[in-house]
């Protein structure tokens, strides 16, 4: 059984945000970003890209996309960084936020697991089971786009809305039959509870993750520019960390307390994959399929245009965001 104290180490504990985290830099503009355990700050730190700010951050912490992005609506965070679900839930809400930034990276850390010793051998097997997932996260997605490749919806399922702290209890305890996650959870599961994948999300969703920020903070010529100079650190960063995973697995092991070989296998399965790519027509067409789908659902208010929520100011030369995700060679990982 994986430890749940483990988990909420990685998750950033049980509440929606840690707020007034340490603040780098110095000038009179304060960048208020959004982060989760392991994320952004760290990553920025272990690359040495929070060096000569001519701008002050602050950070708050989150369990996970949708709370981060609830504290942007609220003007709590200027920019923060979330999967490919939470902004499409927060879009649907009428929450005020711009879509600044992306990434593509391989989905193999988005999966649906299941004890080792289970019946279920494939997604088609699901119809009639219990399965746990966050509601508005990257995984409940690919959950949905999972099941209806098998020929499935998601009323053939019996769909248990938990965080990963509560979704690790029930899964570990037997009380649902599957569990649909991302990583590091996925790596942290296989290495230390009896489970095994049945699928995962490669081929079936687009690997995207996005950062995204306030209106008002855009607004905010200062902010702007510090906004513009903090997303070309993180694409700096994120070449470090694929250029050092080793490395990278060690910082982020000790930042969020998961053991060396599990930072490493999620490093190598899917964080270290990430590419900066641009927020260009075709991931605006992916997004609006995820969020056509959530509205037929009726998971979200009605349907909306996604490219409304979406500046692509910051684009610049990036590669399109159907560029392929970073690989390790022949590295595997459990």
């Amino acid at each position: 059984m994986l430890p749940v104290g483990l988990l909420l180490a990685a998750c950033g504990g049980p509440s929606a945000a840690d707020a007034g985290g340490s603040v780098d830099g110095k000038g009179d503009v304060t960048l208020n970003v959004g982060d989760q355990k392991g994320g952004y700050e760290a990553i920025l730190r272990a690359a040495g890209e929070l060096k000569d700010l001519d701008y002050r951050i602050k950070w708050s912490t989150f369990t996970s996309g949708p709370p981060l992005l609830e504290a942007m609506n609220a003007k709590a965070v200027d920019i923060g960084g979330v999967g490919n679900t939470p902004p499409v839930f927060a879009a649907g809400a009428g929450s005020k936020i711009v879509v600044v930034g992306a990434s593509h990276g391989s989905a193999a850390g988005e999966a649906i697991v299941v004890p080792k010793d289970s019946p279920l051998k494939r997604p088609a097997d699901l119809k009639g089971r219990s399965v746990a997932v966050a509601q508005g996260s990257s995984a409940h997605f690919q959950l949905v786009a999972s099941l209806k490749k098998a020929g499935l919806g998601i009323g053939d399922v019996k769909l248990k809305y938990l965080q990963p702290a509560d979704a690790l209890a029930a899964f570990s305890r037997g009380k649902v039959d599957a569990w649909a996650i991302w990583d590091p959870y996925t790596s942290q599961v296989l290495r230390t509870a009896d489970a095994r994948v049945l699928t995962t999300g490669e081929g079936v969703v687009n690997g995207l993750g996005f950062q995204v920020a306030s209106p008002s903070a855009l607004k905010d010529p200062a902010k702007s520019k510090a906004i513009g100079d903090l997303l070309e650190r993180l694409r700096r960063a994120q070449d470090w960390v694929f250029a050092h995973p080793e490395e990278w697995a060690k910082v982020w092991s000790k930042d969020t307390g998961l053991p060396y070989e599990i930072a490493l296998d999620s490093v190598k399965r899917s964080q270290g994959t990430r590419v900066p790519v641009a927020v260009d027509a075709a991931a605006v067409a992916s997004e609006q399929e995820i969020a056509d789908t959530f509205a037929e659902l009726k998971l979200i208010p009605g349907k909306f245009a996604f490219e409304d929520f979406v500046d692509p100011r910051f684009n610049g030369r990036l590669p399109a965001s159907s560029t392929a995700p970073r690989t390790y060679g022949k590295a595997t990982v459990r």
